[in-house]
């Protein structure tokens, strides 16, 4: 049906030569918007109600039940993957983490995942890679999370944690009490505010995906990016981090790279990089960690994205 859609639209409506540039690119853009944003609308439904039944205060004691068992790196690495993550929201949910008595490693595994893996990636990947990758990206994801609290957590650096002192009032959340709305309303609220704030860099990421699928040459990136050449993944690391965005604009522009000859693992670091790397993240995390945790933070998940862009290159 979307298929369709974006036939009639491209050569009916819009009345472009089929095997053109244009006509391939703006057939490429209406199949690809379409089908993300009905993907993305029903996770972030699904979510949103999970979200209701989970919220932060139940996440702490239940992390807590489960320290003694060692699940608890695991469970915060699944909540993080539920978590949206703003700027806004993540400092006082691993302040809070802390202060619950949680350990450091434990709320750094969720702060790991929080953005590396949640469910606008989850949608995207599942809609231009299929659910077998999706799920290969999904385990990798947590993996990070875990052996990088795990990690970090062995350090011992709970002396360098800034006391967080004024809690700011986070724009993901409505002003109104939960109380005071239906679950429904809420749930919607919730779900339709993270689609419109992620709608227009998906937008802007489909258009440029759709621009490199119409006009770039097949081959044409992996003169420069070969799978043979080992420094590419660390080099698109270090590209990714002055640059900040989120999934909903990178993982398009992500698929037509890969289309045009990007080693899958290559550009799957690249993305990783620019949403739990970048310099705004690491100012946003300065004002909670002091130098030491900082660079140890980033160093153990630029590790991590390597690694996982090597393997995926490998298997793929």
């Amino acid at each position: 049906m979307i298929t369709a859609l974006a036939h009639w639209l491209t050569f009916s409506v819009l009345k472009l030569t089929a095997g053109t540039h244009l006509a391939e690119s703006v057939h490429f853009f209406v199949y690809d918007i379409v089908k993300i944003i009905l993907l993305l609308l029903v996770v972030t439904y699904i979510m949103s109600f999970l979200r209701h039944y989970l919220p932060m205060s139940a996440i702490k004691n239940f992390l807590s039940r489960h320290r003694s068992s060692g699940l608890d790196y695991f469970f915060a690495t699944v909540f993080g993957a539920m978590t949206p993550f703003c700027s806004c929201s993540s400092i006082p949910l691993f302040v809070g983490f802390v202060r619950a008595g949680i350990p450091l490693g434990v709320t750094l595994s969720f702060l790991i995942t929080s953005p590396l893996v949640n469910e606008v990636a989850l949608v995207l990947f599942w809609s231009l890679f299929g659910w077998k990758f999706t799920l290969i990206y999904l385990v990798s994801g947590l993996a990070v999370g875990m052996i990088g609290g795990i990690i970090l957590q062995k350090m011992k650096l709970e002396s360098s944690i800034v006391e967080f002192l004024s809690k700011p009032q986070c724009s993901c959340a409505g002003g109104q009490s939960m109380q005071k709305k239906s679950l429904w309303q809420s749930i919607s609220e919730e779900a339709l505010g993270i689609t419109k704030k992620i709608v227009p860099y998906l937008i802007i990421g489909v258009a440029v995906g759709a621009w490199i699928h119409g006009y770039i040459p097949d081959g044409y990136f992996e003169i420069f990016l070969t799978q043979n050449a080992w420094w590419t993944v660390p080099v698109a690391v270090i590209l990714a981090v002055p640059l900040y965005s989120n999934a909903g604009a990178v993982v398009p522009i992500i698929d037509s790279l890969v289309t045009k000859g990007v080693p899958i693992g290559t550009a799957l670091a690249f993305m990783m990089a620019v949403v739990g790397l970048s310099l705004p993240e690491a100012l946003i995390l300065k004002r909670v960690m002091k130098t030491k945790l900082l660079l140890a933070f980033f160093v153990v998940v630029t590790v991590g994205i390597i690694v996982l862009g090597y393997l995926f290159n490998w298997v793929f």
